[in-house]
């Protein structure tokens, strides 16, 4: 069965989304640099027909997730964005603790639940590269034609309205603050090192908070964000008790006609955006860095072992290494790992081998979660999770959840952090936190 689909003017997905924002289960998957590469598509959905969320009151497992979505499917139409409809929503850090026996943080004072995720029968794609956009609508749960056509032309109507005027009240934000600073967070840092000279580990994410109150219109926020921060995995979810605005900068899994693909992030120099040759040396420094090309490759080495579980025997392989991508604020070392996945095997089931991603845990992937869960005293929730979607095609493309906020009430949190090896300077390691931290205090900035 194929959606049905329509072509609408080209613009830009903000100024649609805008109009379906406070509804909830409304995800806007937002390639917000569409200079690079991947980030060529967007998308918008909304009015899911099921939400299904994993909370501690009542928690579900990803079988009873798989059993859902294995109800539908989808053909999907060549040429055109892949996401046409399906499954999309987040994957909370913790849910990782649902797949593997670990241990979580003493303190889970968010409450996010380990997933949301909405089963969206109409979808918004945007193509950046060709400048074109559309409307899918599969007209399931029932699947019926005239069911697919008239939640197309409402759709339609409602986002070509030039008569609806979102209303938005003014972003503010209190002073921000961190639990962990520069006299408490390196010693965290010197005990990931002891770890890593004890044999425990060989790398480990250790991550810190920033907490704050705010008022008004959390899209606003995310607008700015995005202004200042433009990323190509970004994302604006508004769930149930929690809005998500992430300018997330990094893939963890693409699934397209059966080829994987993840982007490891490892390594992170600040910009000087006042001097270009400086700001062009601090990037071939970080290339060159030694610490932070082993911080890189151990976990290109885990990515790999992580795809082999389900991808077919030698088709793993590493086509670029050492990549460095420049962004607003900071320069990255990134890698692309990829493998052909076994025919036998699901996009749920290369989520259940790989999740979380490598990059935000350390490696050994399960002790180094366990030291996590021992040295960060609250729960991650959203952030160092993923955001995306899971086609009924079997396509998929999430994000590694970082770069994001999560408002709850009236709190505001997001964290940053970086990977610790056995050469990490405890001091520099907190001066990375801050660079990483620039980007998200500027949008908190009016």
């Amino acid at each position: 069965m194929y959606p049905r689909v329509q072509e609408i003017p080209y613009s830009d997905p903000v100024d649609l989304f805008a109009k379906v924002k406070d509804r909830v289960g409304a995800i806007l998957l937002d390639s917000a640099l569409t200079t690079v590469a991947w980030g060529r598509y967007s998308y918008i959905a909304f009015d899911p027909w099921r939400i299904m969320r994993s909370t501690a009151d009542d928690p579900l497992t990803l079988e009873q997730l798989r059993l859902e979505y294995e109800q539908y499917s989808l053909d999907t139409y060549a040429d055109f964005p892949p996401f046409q409809g399906g499954m999309a929503g987040y994957f909370s850090y913790e849910f990782g603790a649902t797949l593997e026996v670990i241990p979580r943080a003493p303190n889970d004072d968010l409450a996010v639940p380990d997933f949301m995720v909405g089963f969206y029968d109409v979808v918004v794609a945007f193509d950046h590269e060709r400048r074109q956009a559309w409307i899918f609508s599969s007209g399931l749960p029932s699947g019926h034609p005239n069911v697919a056509e008239d939640r197309l032309k409402e759709v339609k109507d409602l986002l070509l309205d030039d008569n609806i005027h979102p209303w938005e009240v003014p972003f503010q934000s209190g002073n921000l603050y961190s639990p962990f600073d520069s006299h408490s967070y390196p010693p965290l840092v010197q005990k990931v090192i002891d770890y890593i000279y004890a044999g425990d580990i060989y790398q480990a994410n250790l991550t810190r908070r920033y907490q704050t109150h705010y008022s008004g219109d959390p899209f606003n926020l995310y607008r700015r964000l995005r202004e200042r921060n433009p990323a190509p995995f970004a994302a604006y979810l508004n769930d149930e008790n929690h809005v998500i605005a992430s300018a997330s900068p990094e893939r963890f899994l693409k699934l397209t006609h059966g080829l994987v693909e993840t982007k490891p992030i490892k390594g992170t120099a600040r910009r000087d955006l006042g001097d270009p040759d400086r700001d062009h040396q601090l990037a071939t420094d970080l290339r060159n860095s030694e610490k932070d090309c082993a911080e890189n490759l151990m976990i290109v080495d885990l990515m790999r072992n992580d795809l082999s579980r389900v991808c077919l025997p030698g088709s793993v392989e590493v086509p670029k290494l050492l990549d460095v991508e420049t962004y607003a604020t900071v320069h990255h070392l990134v890698s692309t790992v990829t493998g052909r996945l076994d025919h036998h095997k699901t996009a749920l089931d290369l989520l259940a081998s790989t999740f979380p991603g490598g990059s935000i845990t350390g490696a050994p992937k399960i002790r180094a979660m366990e030291i996590i869960a021992d040295l960060e005293p609250t729960c991650r929730g959203v952030y160092c999770g993923s955001i995306g979607f899971i086609g009924f095609d079997g396509a998929m493309d999430l994000n590694i959840a970082i770069r994001t906020f999560v408002l709850t009430d009236d709190i505001l949190t997001f964290q940053v952090g970086g990977g610790i090896v056995a050469d990490s300077d405890p001091v520099a390691e907190y001066e990375e936190t801050l660079t990483k931290a620039e980007g998200m205090k500027k949008a908190l900035n009016r």
